[in-house]
């Protein structure tokens, strides 16, 4: 059964003030330590009859402060929103983050909670919210001393590999081409979406059809290579060579995210697709020919489904 859940861009629009239960953060990914402190909390809510809710900031924080540059995202908002309600939380706010936030105090974003949510619970792991972070564990206590809410810092985080797991760690893990070390920490594999548009149709005249992607340019992007992957269309799964590249053989300049859906008989363009990054089979490369180029192809997508194969017998 899907999980209800209510979403809102502002505090303002929450359609009913009850007690609630809330964690703060940016939550980039919804990874697998945001997933345990958030299903912690949701459980937690649900055993005191209150509602769960968690608050994301988008764009990210980074993006405002001056001097600081926003890292590149692992998932899209929507895609975010719809993590963070699956680990059972009833309320999402996916808030803006822009100058009149940054600029705001702790107390009086608190107070907003307050006023909205009626907030009973605060719960998260490194405190820091309003102006210069100056909302802390310490200062959060106090002042949910004078408004009634207690505040729960949890010190633990889920580790893998004898390391915690983080939303940086992670970008590195992609952007090394690592991406079966990133689906161990997101929980899942990870995912790049897009709209099918048209390429030079040379797929097509060698008998190997790929579907060109149009990416959201904000999103970490894996190392150039050669990829196992499960794409995703129309509600089905379809084993997939996915390529990223510039396509040197070919003399191409631009970088380029294709993949050969593989058994897959169809027409794409102007669809959505998802492709889930499972492993990386090899180095981009240039080929003395086309005909080279043709059997190394070959030779992938036999390789992409033997891996897939192993990985989901």
């Amino acid at each position: 059964m899907t999980h209800s859940f209510e979403t809102v861009s502002d505090l303002a629009e929450v359609k009913e003030r009850r007690p609630t239960i809330m964690a703060i953060g940016v939550f980039d990914g919804v990874h697998r330590g945001h997933q345990q402190l958030l299903r912690r909390m949701s459980s937690a809510a649900k055993q005191a009859g209150m509602r769960s809710a968690a608050l994301t900031f988008f764009p990210h924080p980074r993006s405002v402060i001056p001097g600081q540059s926003s890292p590149q995202y692992l998932c899209t908002l929507d895609d975010r929103v719809e993590l963070i309600a699956e680990q059972g939380i009833d309320l999402v706010v996916a808030h803006p983050f822009d100058e009149d936030v940054r600029k705001t105090t702790a107390t009086e974003f608190v107070d907003r909670l307050c006023t909205h949510l009626d907030l009973k619970e605060f719960w998260g792991g490194n405190f820091g919210i309003g102006y210069n972070r100056e909302g802390d564990f310490s200062f959060l206590q106090r002042l949910g001393k004078e408004r009634g809410f207690k505040v729960l810092q949890f010190e633990e985080f889920v580790q893998w590999n004898e390391r915690p797991i983080s939303s940086s760690r992670i970008r590195t893990a992609i952007r090394e081409g690592m991406v079966e070390d990133a689906s161990a920490l997101l929980g899942r594999p990870y995912r790049m979406c897009g709209k099918v548009i048209h390429g030079d149709g040379r797929g097509r005249t060698i008998g190997i059809p790929t579907a060109n992607l149009s990416l959201w340019d904000e999103q970490v992007m894996p190392i150039s290579g050669v990829y196992a992957s499960y794409a995703w269309f129309d509600g089905r799964r379809y084993p997939a060579a996915a390529n990223i590249g510039v396509r040197p053989t070919v003399n191409g300049r631009s970088l380029v995210v294709e993949a050969h859906l593989i058994d897959f008989e169809g027409d794409l363009y102007g669809q959505e697709l998802a492709l889930d990054f499972e492993a990386r089979i090899r180095d981009e490369k240039k080929f003395p020919g086309l005909d080279s180029l043709v059997a190394q192809i070959r030779a992938d997508i036999a390789l992409v489904q033997k891996r897939l194969l192993l990985a989901n017998p």
